[in-house]
């Protein structure tokens, strides 16, 4: 008796040990999900005639809708964008889907500090503050006090944000770390950082943000690189159902990947390891890197279903998938 009592002692210490294994990082796309979810692809960042963009309302939804975008965000300045309506033209269930949205203007002195909030409950105004992160922060809490979800812009416009202002923001959220517009700076230059490198930094710092991949499109009727045309940057959500609340739940859990181009098939953290899984397009070549602090590459592999099996030292590991082509794909870290 005593010999079976010690047996299922046993037995039940290594299934917690396999439970707090489990539970080591948490990270988007863990196994065990309770429902099937789906994948969504949307864009964060456009601009109507409400703003300063050259297209109507309804004008712009409908590119996203017949380029089978499945949900996009009307982000103009200091305007929340009525998508009532738009809805109940270009919206079908589970096909395409509008999301509330405003990119929330300020500045302090001559730097712009542009920060976007996702499915606000009404219009916020620029909060202004006393320093530049100050300023970053007021909009950011008040962003989290309508029920958004917040964004830093294009860090790099105008040179504005540095990476240690970036870690000294809390409860951001999410980051801009690719724009399509063209007056951005997203790869940095002249000593000053790129955004990944910026995000990089903000993540070893211990800030938990999640990096998306945007269009900030704003012309629809001219087409060039001189141009902040639609289709450059977006990100493609794991989530059970096309609403709102899903997306950007997800959005906020991480669950989703960057992309300006290359598309993934699936994204998957276990105890063990960190996966990504590309959807190859012929004549493509990829190569994954697995990143950690620092933005130090832990791993290289150039297949298309990617692994890094975990060492116990890392901290927070990521992806970044860069095609032949120069596209690129993201995905969120996940933390030790």
């Amino acid at each position: 008796m005593r010999g079976r009592r010690t047996f299922a002692l046993r037995v039940l210490m290594a299934a917690v040990a396999a439970l707090a294994l489990a539970a080591a990082f948490q990270a988007p796309g863990g196994a065990g999900e309770q429902e099937p979810l789906k994948w969504y692809r949307g864009n964060l960042h456009a601009h109507t005639l409400n703003s300063d963009g050259d297209s109507t309302p309804s004008d712009v939804a409908t590119w996203y809708r017949e380029q089978r975008y499945h949900f996009l965000v009307l982000s103009d300045h200091n305007y929340l964008t009525e998508i009532a309506g738009l809805n109940a033209v270009h919206g079908a269930k589970e096909k395409f889907l509008l999301i509330a949205g405003e990119e929330v203007t300020d500045e302090f002195g001559e730097k712009p500090l542009h920060l976007n909030a996702y499915n606000p409950s009404r219009l916020i105004e620029p909060a202004h503050g006393e320093s530049l992160v100050d300023t970053i922060q007021r909009n950011v809490d008040a962003i989290r006090a309508a029920g958004g979800l917040p964004s830093l812009n294009h860090p790099n416009f105008r040179w504005a944000v540095t990476s240690e202002e970036l870690k000294a923001v809390r409860d951001l959220g999410l980051v801009e770390v690719y724009n399509g517009h063209p007056m951005v700076n997203n790869p940095g230059g002249g000593g000053w950082e790129s955004l990944e490198q910026m995000w990089d930094a903000a993540l070893t710092a211990g800030r938990r943000l999640y990096g998306i991949a945007v269009d900030d499109a704003h012309h629809f009727k001219q087409f060039g690189r001189e141009y902040s045309n639609p289709g450059r940057g977006w990100v493609v959500v794991r989530a059970k159902a096309l609403e709102a609340a899903e997306i950007t739940g997800a959005l906020a859990a991480g669950d989703f990947y960057a992309s300006t181009g290359v598309q993934l098939a699936d994204v998957q953290v276990t105890a063990e390891e960190y996966r990504v899984t590309i959807r190859p397009k012929e004549g493509l070549k990829y190569t994954t890197l697995f990143l950690g602090s620092g933005g130090r590459v832990l791993a290289t592999s150039y297949d298309t279903t990617a692994s890094y099996r975990f060492q116990g030292g890392e901290r927070h590991i990521r992806a970044r998938v860069e095609a032949s082509s120069g596209d690129r794909a993201w995905t969120q870290p996940a933390w030790r």
